[in-house]
């Protein structure tokens, strides 16, 4: 975090104040710790855990997505020799070289695949081939899985995927429905990786980034039965007018499978699920609490708003809105989910820096003289195709941007937020956290 001249100083302080509560949010769902938790069979739906793991005298460990790393690492450590195999999928520029000593690491891409998450999954499939029915397999999965973990269904180029979900992600897909195309494109999402098992017990350790802890969108439902049809992948891209710019071969190949020439996902009644125990580690709700015990030690009232969904620029003026009817009290508002962005303009920015950027706007329209300082933030520590976590907001923020020649209605009809914060100190830079549970929301008011 930084702040510079152009920042009001009970404002620094304010900010002093959003990073403490926001970095004891990502304490809270520390990657290892949690999975810690979990093979004790500490949390929900763990209570089968430590017998799985006793009972087993092989197992191998697939570990994908964000927090893979130290996931991977924990459950080396806490399994010793009984681990046979174990591969760890981490982002590019993550900087984890090793995840354990018997850990094989692959960097893959994101939010964008590439060669390498192609490369990465075949790597996790060849693993596979060892695995017996005696044996356990634990697959330790955290956000970003979706995109690093690519094996495209046969007649499916990896070129033309990469292409749909580049669409889907400008045209303001939500994670649920990128997730149910990629499922539907895919030789080893939508629990289709449990045939690839030797009909192993399988055990699903997740990290969760998305609403409502759905295990079928969490990492495209490598572990999980699916609830999603070819028939609903196509409504997806048709609803987000994607169908008709999508490439021939993925057109061809949807209508063929809605037509019945392919096999669909694994579905909850399939005797495959018998074998599978899936538990969710730790999810945003989780950090919100860390987030709330952190603002109430601060000395602030707690208020917790509804789940962050929809469009950016929605979110950021209804929560605006909100936070300027709080008259006497000095408040913590707190909130966490995923919006999306429909991508409109070519500038820099992602969907926490979108928010606060509408956010700032609507302040200033309705709350000049509040004293109002709030944060927008992914717990990645990564927003966007950006190296900020995300962005503050406040009334005085587009003000700022007047002075130096900015406006923030043009910054954010481009999507531009970016830019626009990082001329008037209003960035949020963390570097990579380690952990995903989806975007935070703190606001102070009457700090």
């Amino acid at each position: 975090m930084s702040s510079s001249g152009t920042v009001p100083d009970p404002e620094i302080a304010a900010r002093a104040d959003l990073d403490r509560i926001f970095r004891a949010a990502i304490d809270t769902v520390d990657p290892a710790r949690l999975i810690g938790r979990a093979m004790d069979g500490g949390c929900h739906g763990a209570e089968q855990v430590p017998g799985l793991i006793a009972g087993a005298s092989r197992i191998f460990l697939l570990a994908v997505g964000k927090a893979a790393a130290p996931m991977a690492a924990e459950i080396e450590r806490r399994i010793g020799d009984k681990l046979v195999d174990a591969i760890a999928v981490v982002p590019k520029g993550s900087g984890h070289s090793a995840a354990g000593s018997k850990v094989r690491v692959y960097t893959s891409a994101h939010p964008i695949p590439d060669e390498s998450s192609e490369a990465a999954a075949r790597a996790g499939w060849e693993m596979l081939r060892a695995v017996t029915a005696d044996d356990l397999l634990i697959v330790a999965l955290s956000g970003g899985a979706s995109a690093m973990f690519t094996m495209p269904a046969e007649h499916v180029a990896l070129a033309d995927k990469i292409a749909i979900n580049q669409a889907l992600l400008k045209a303001g897909a939500s994670i649920r429905e990128l997730n149910t195309v990629r499922k539907h494109l895919s030789a080893v999402k939508g629990g289709r990786l449990l045939h690839h098992c030797g009909r192993a017990q399988v055990l699903g350790l997740i990290l969760s980034d998305v609403p409502s802890n759905d295990l079928a969108t969490i990492g495209s439902g490598l572990t999980a039965a699916d609830w999603s049809s070819f028939s609903d992948a196509v409504a997806v891209l048709k609803r987000r007018s994607v169908w008709g710019r999508a490439p021939e071969s993925i057109r061809g190949y949807l209508e063929r499978a809605v037509a019945g020439e392919f096999a669909d996902t694994i579905k909850s009644d399939d005797p495959i699920m018998e074998r599978v125990t899936n538990v969710i580690v730790g999810d945003n709700s989780l950090a919100l609490e860390g987030a709330t015990r952190a603002a109430a030690a601060l000395g602030y009232s707690t208020d917790r708003w509804k789940e962050l969904h929809g469009e950016a620029n929605d979110v950021g003026r209804a929560l605006a809105a909100y936070l300027g009817e709080i008259t006497n009290e000095r408040v913590c508002v707190i909130a966490g989910g995923e919006p999306v962005v429909t991508v409109r303009g070519g500038g820099l920015g992602g969907r926490a820096q979108q928010c606060a950027l509408a956010m700032s706007i609507e302040l200033a329209r309705i709350g000049k003289r509040r004293r109002i300082a709030t944060l927008f933030a992914g717990t990645d520590g990564i927003d966007g195709p950006t190296d900020a976590a995300g962005g503050f907001a406040s009334p005085g923020m587009v003000e700022r941007g007047n002075r130096v020649g900015l406006s923030a209605e043009t910054a954010a009809s481009r999507n531009d937020a970016y830019n626009y914060f990082k001329a008037i100190d209003g960035l949020y830079v963390t570097g990579r956290t380690g952990t995903n549970v989806s975007d935070i929301f703190i606001g102070l008011v009457n700090y």
